[in-house]
C-alpha cells in the first residue's frame, strides 16, 4: 500500500504547445518534480492518478477545452493473449529480455535514433542528442529497469542474458501496484515481429511473476492513430472523471 506523503508536492502549469496526437489542437501539461527520498512514493500516487515520469519530472495533460488522453492499465491477472497475441510471442520466442540498471550505452542512442528518424521523424524527440537520450534514461529517483531484448544464446537459459545485436529495449518503472512502461524503442526493419506490442505482452507477464495487477501503458487517445493499438490489450481500465472504470 502506498503510504502517504508528508508534504504536498508543488506544481506548474506549461504554456500551450502543439498536440501531437490531434491535429489543429494545443495542449498544456500540469507537472511536479519527482526528487529526493519521497520520489518513489510520489511517483507512485501520481501514476495511480494518471500521471507519467519523464526524466524527474510527473506529468499530465491539462489542456482547458480537451479531455481526449485518458491513462490506460492492463489487467495482468484477467489478461488472455488472443490468437493474434499468441502468434507474435511465438514469433519472437528466440528473445530474451534481460533487466538492468538504467545507464545509456552507444548501441542503445543507435537504436533509439533508428526509431525515431523511421517513425517518427517530425516528433517532439526527433532532435534529441546523446546527451539527451542520456539524461532521459539516467535521470531518474524512482525504481527504474532498462530491458534489453536480444537473442537467445546457448546459456541464455542459465544466464538469463540473450546475446548479439539490440532488437528493442524499454525503460520501465516498478510502482507499488504495477509496471509502467516509460518509453519503449526497436529496430524499425524488423517489423514482421510487431515488436512493439511483444514488449507489452512480456511487461504483462512480467508483473504477473512479480504479483502487481496493473502494466501502465500511458495515455490512449481517442482518434489518435498513433495510440489505438492500446485498445488491444484487454481487459484493461482507464481513468474518468469518477476514477479507474474498466473498459472491454
Amino acid at each position: 500500500m502506498t503510504r502517504p506523503l508528508r508534504d504536498a508536492p508543488q506544481f506548474y502549469l506549461t504554456s500551450a504547445t502543439t498536440c501531437p496526437y490531434l491535429p489543429g489542437r494545443e495542449e498544456r501539461k500540469v507537472f511536479t518534480h519527482l526528487v529526493g527520498g519521497r520520489a518513489r512514493d510520489l511517483n507512485n500516487v501520481l501514476s495511480q492518478g494518471g500521471f507519467r515520469r519523464s526524466q524527474s519530472i510527473a506529468y499530465r495533460p491539462a489542456c482547458e477545452t480537451c479531455r481526449a488522453c485518458i491513462s490506460v492499465r492492463v489487467l495482468v491477472n484477467e489478461f488472455r493473449p488472443s490468437r493474434s497475441f499468441r502468434k507474435v510471442m511465438a514469433r519472437n520466442s528466440d528473445l530474451i529480455g534481460e533487466g538492468l540498471p538504467p545507464r545509456p550505452r552507444s548501441e542503445h542512442y543507435s537504436l533509439f535514433r533508428s526509431y525515431l528518424d523511421e517513425r517518427h521523424p517530425d516528433g517532439g524527440m526527433a532532435t534529441m542528442s546523446a546527451l539527451d537520450f542520456a539524461m532521459m534514461v539516467e535521470d531518474t529517483h524512482v525504481d527504474t529497469t532498462l530491458i534489453e531484448y536480444r537473442r537467445r544464446g546457448p546459456d541464455s537459459g542459465f544466464t538469463g542474458r540473450g546475446r548479439g545485436d539490440l532488437y528493442a529495449m524499454a525503460l520501465t518503472d516498478t510502482l507499488s501496484d504495477g509496471l509502467s512502461m516509460v518509453y519503449s524503442v526497436f529496430d524499425p526493419s524488423l517489423i514482421a515481429r510487431s515488436l512493439g506490442t511483444f514488449m507489452v505482452l512480456d511487461h504483462i507477464e512480467r508483473a504477473r511473476r512479480l504479483r502487481l495487477p496493473y502494466v501502465y501503458l500511458g495515455y490512449w487517445v481517442d482518434g489518435s492513430p498513433k495510440m489505438a493499438y492500446k485498445e488491444r490489450f484487454q481487459p484493461q481500465e482507464r481513468l474518468m472523471a469518477q476514477g479507474w472504470e474498466r473498459a472491454e
